[in-house]
């Protein structure tokens, strides 16, 4: 049986390019989560009213 490597290898590539995204993808939420979390706090940072 023959096996075409170079298809298998760009077979392979693709299927890590597509994990490599679905994580990426997947990170955003919490990401965007993180980031509005530190705003918050700044925002509250800046906005506190002197002692």
């Amino acid at each position: 049986m023959r096996i075409n490597h170079r298809a298998q290898t760009t077979l392979e590539y693709a299927i890590l390019i597509a994990v490599v995204a679905a994580a990426c993808a997947a990170m955003t939420t919490y990401v965007q989560r993180a980031v509005r979390a530190n705003l918050k706090v700044i925002e509250e940072q800046i906005n506190a009213e002197p002692d």
